[in-house]
């Protein structure tokens, strides 16, 4: 079993590691038509050009003589106090219970921390207990909720976190801003993908208690808007959100 970076050539292999442990986990929750149109918009050849090209991604496969079995997709996000956001962890269906998801969690918490990250990030929907207990039995804490959308319909996501070094580590410092005579806190620690450049949360206070909304990573701008549908735009320079790649574990 090999693991390492992932290349264009293992395109297919990603795709149907995707699907299949998709369809394997959710098919009783989730219609296959999302399943599908999802892995075809995250996993299309130019996405997957795009992201394997990206110096702040980290994309690993476990390769088994040549076929791929499983894959991870993480992100390092922030200015000084880097993040490591583990997007996705998924392991072939027909190849767990060998601690295949193990392993690779542990290369891809080190592939991180090799590049800077302090503190690592995951995020799995709460029909995913297998994830959720995955992320905990590995010294992940939960640290908060919220629901997304998913086709036409919203569900709860949660949302884990473990810090490297010492036990007295807090979240990444705020960056304050002025926006309209005001003072507002960017997260570079918490995004989500854009088109252009991660959009960055920012709040109303130092607790991170009350959102004001996202700072745009491309153009550094506040103006930022977000439709009925969930979509999100900025109106300065056109940086949409990506689709969120709605689970990072399922094993």
């Amino acid at each position: 079993m090999d693991i390492r970076e992932a290349t264009t050539a293992d395109t297919d292999g990603i795709r149907e590691v995707a699907h299949d442990s998709l369809v394997a986990s959710y098919g009783h929750a989730l219609d296959e038509t999302l399943i599908e149109s999802s892995v075809e918009e995250w996993y299309g050849d130019d996405e997957l050009t795009a992201e394997l090209d990206d110096d702040n991604t980290l994309f690993l496969v476990c390769d088994d003589s040549g076929d791929i079995v499983a894959f991870s997709q993480s992100y390092l996000r922030g200015k000084g106090d880097v993040t490591g956001q583990i997007s996705w962890l998924h392991v072939h269906p027909e190849h767990r219970d060998r601690g295949i998801g193990a392993r690779l969690l542990t290369r891809t918490e080190e592939g991180l921390v090799d590049h800077g990250a302090a503190r690592l990030t995951g995020k799995v929907l709460e029909l995913n207990e297998l994830g959720a207990d995955f992320y905990e039995h590995h010294g992940y804490e939960e640290v908060d909720s919220r629901r997304i959308d998913l086709g036409s319909e919203q569900y709860d996501e949660r949302v884990f976190e473990k810090f490297l070094g010492t036990e007295d580590e807090v979240a990444a410092p705020l960056d304050p801003r002025t926006v309209d005579s005001r003072t507002v806190y960017v997260a570079f620690d918490e995004s989500d993908r854009g088109s252009q450049a991660p959009f960055y949360v920012s709040y109303v206070d130092e607790e991170r208690a009350n959102r004001y909304g996202y700072f745009c990573g491309n153009c550094e701008s506040f103006e930022v808007s977000m439709d009925s549908m969930g979509r999100v735009i900025c109106n300065n320079c056109g940086n949409k959100r990506r689709p969120s790649r709605w689970d990072s574990a399922y094993l």
